[in-house]
This record gives C-alpha cells, structure tokens and sequence, in this order.
C-alpha cells in the first residue's frame, strides 16, 4: 500500500470515499457527523492499493500532541495488516511534527489492534456517534 499526505482536492476525496463507505453505509453513522468543520484544517492521509483508495485516517494537533481521527480501511482490505501501516506513518508524520504524543478515540471492538500498536487506554467507555469508544495515547519515540 502506498500511503501520501493529502495534498490535492481528488486525494481529499478519496480519502472521503474511504470514510463514507466504512463510517456512513457500513457503521451507520450520519453524514453530518462524519464530515465536520476539522476536515478543512486537519492533516488527511490516505492509502492506495493498485491506485484505488483502500485506508485513511487525519489527524489533528491539539495542546502539543497529535489526535488521530476517522481510521479507517475498506471492509475487503481488512486483516492484511494496511491500518497498522497507516497508524505507522500518521506517527511518523506527528514525529515530523516533533509531537511527542499521540492520543485517539478507539472503537472499543478496536481496542486489540490499538493495544498491539502501543496505545494504552485512559478512559472509561463513552458513546461517540452511537457507538462505543474510549480515549487512548501513546507515547511516540523517534
């Protein structure tokens, strides 16, 4: 898979064609809260297999650490290991960033690949678009 940094208004929407289809037909989750007003400012990656849009995630810098949103990969792509090279360059692009810390809300059916990576968990479950989350960080190290 190759992942880039989002730079061009077609890799935005690819990107975006990633998260519809994971987050808006696949969990059920409205369109008006998958798509906000950090989508215009946040830091967009997205993977490609054979040119086609596959992963994506952004990532936002909030008080000196890198908040990492909206991972995601297609439903076929799944289990061959793309979200754990996505969640390996938003880090490198955090480091990049010189952030020392990376902190997300995890789906909590996530939470065994989150806990693989390094991320530990630092809150009690909690109901983000109607599903099931908690927050987590992680400690980056170049």
């Amino acid at each position: 898979m190759q992942i880039i940094t989002v730079e061009s208004k077609q890799q935005l929407l690819d990107a975006f064609h990633v998260r519809e289809n994971v987050f808006i037909k696949e969990q059920g989750v409205s369109a008006e809260i998958e798509h906000d007003e950090h989508d215009q400012t946040a830091i967009h990656l997205v993977g490609y297999l054979d040119k086609q849009p596959i992963a994506t995630g952004r990532i936002r810098i909030i008080d000196q650490a890198g908040k990492i949103e909206r991972v995601s990969v297609m439903k076929d792509y799944r289990g061959n290991n793309f979200g754990q090279q996505l969640m390996i360059a938003m880090e490198q692009v955090l480091l990049k960033h010189e952030l020392k810390k990376a902190k997300l809300n995890a789906q909590t059916h996530a939470l065994r690949f989150y806990h693989g990576l390094g991320y530990q968990t630092t809150s009690a479950p909690f109901y983000e678009a109607g599903i099931e989350h908690v927050a987590m960080e992680k400690k980056l190290i170049k």
